[in-house]
């Protein structure tokens, strides 16, 4: 019996508590009653049981974008109707756990980040209400396309720049609709909705030809939420700052171009009616939730990669923790070769930011 099957078999026995026998290791898990996401309207409840089921059956996918890259999670302790707080750092996490020490500018020192890279890590996280996994957009491998760059991330600000973690692997799009429903309540954020994310739809298509323009081709996914993530997968040659820059510049060209459906402003009030396109993302640190993550929607939703002629089609509801295994089981994994589609990018820092 496959790893995936004795779990899925394990889970199957109704108790609240039990302990997973997993690739060699224990692992008591809890609660696994607890509604986590609780549901809406015919869309029955799902539990913590549901969540370890999701993640074990996704694992085989799941795993190969998380591999290798330090990471955070969101929890929700009382499931995503209650309060919810991130987690960077882990105290005594247990002994098949994998972490690598990084400098952080905001302790003034070296902490310990995750790395998820084994299933027992996942279902652990899975057991402590991670329901959001955010990996970094770089990875600790040098190998095949920064060979060369350090591996050593402690110590100071300076040696992490010079380090491989320096250097991302894409250069990430946040498309975030900020066109009200009407039903949100006062000071809430924008609700999913069909005419939001159509609109969210168009302008990722507009996107995909404007860098097909350019000879570049960018991937989709939905964010589980709202909007939409756009992941341009790049040689490891520029460093955040010069990605950074990159994103601002097509940010601007976007806004300059469709000016009535894009925003770049920080204040809230200021993007009401318009997407905001988020090139800020491309900062060393800074996360998206991760390809095949669940996300804080009553129905589970899960950030989903999808084709281009997909897109035009599906709605982020379709993806949920009881859809998606069944999906990549029947399909598979969109992005699997997508860290064997990047791009040299080098020729692009001669753009200069419009306005």
């Amino acid at each position: 019996m496959s790893e995936v099957a004795s779990l899925v078999e394990q889970l199957e026995v109704r108790k609240p508590q039990l302990t997973l026998h997993v690739e060699g290791h224990e692992l008591p898990v809890t609660s696994l009653e607890k509604v986590l996401w609780p549901g809406s309207g015919r869309s029955r409840p799902f539990t913590k049981r549901d969540l370890l089921r999701y993640l074990a059956r996704v694992s085989p996918w799941l795993l190969t974008h998380l591999s290798g890259r330090p990471m955070f999670a969101t929890r929700y302790p009382n499931g995503v109707d209650g309060k919810s707080f991130y987690q960077k750092h882990w105290d005594n996490p247990p002994r098949f756990t994998r972490t690598v020490s990084i400098y952080s500018s905001h302790t003034e020192g070296d902490s310990d980040y995750l790395i998820c890279d084994n299933v027992a890590t996942l279902l652990w996280l899975g057991q402590m209400a991670a329901l959001e996994l955010h990996p970094w957009f770089s990875r600790i491998d040098p190998n095949p396309d920064a060979k060369g760059r350090a591996r050593k991330f402690a110590g100071s600000e300076a040696i992490l720049d010079r380090s491989v973690l320096n250097y991302p692997d894409f250069i990430v799009f946040d498309l975030d609709p900020y066109q009200y429903s009407g039903k949100e309540g006062k000071g809430e954020e924008p609700e999913l909705h069909r005419k939001a994310f159509k609109r969210t739809r168009d302008l990722a298509l507009r996107l995909r030809d404007l860098l097909g323009r350019l000879d570049l081709d960018i991937f989709v996914k939905t964010s589980g939420r709202t909007g939409l993530h756009l992941y341009l997968p790049i040689l490891r040659k520029l460093d955040y700052d010069a990605v950074r820059g990159i994103a601002e510049t097509i940010g601007r060209y976007a806004q300059q171009e469709w000016p009535t459906e894009v925003t770049l402003e920080w204040s809230v009030q200021k993007r009401t009616g318009k997407i905001f396109f988020d090139y800020n993302q491309n900062t060393r640190g800074k996360s998206l939730a991760s390809i095949f993550s669940p996300r804080r929607h009553p129905l589970g939703t899960v950030s989903m990669p999808v084709s281009w002629d997909q897109l035009e089609r599906v709605y982020p509801t379709d993806f949920t923790l009881k859809t998606v295994p069944g999906i990549l089981e029947a399909t598979g994994d969109p992005w699997t070769d997508i860290l064997k589609a990047k791009q040299d990018l080098a020729g692009l820092l001669d753009l200069t930011p419009a306005g």
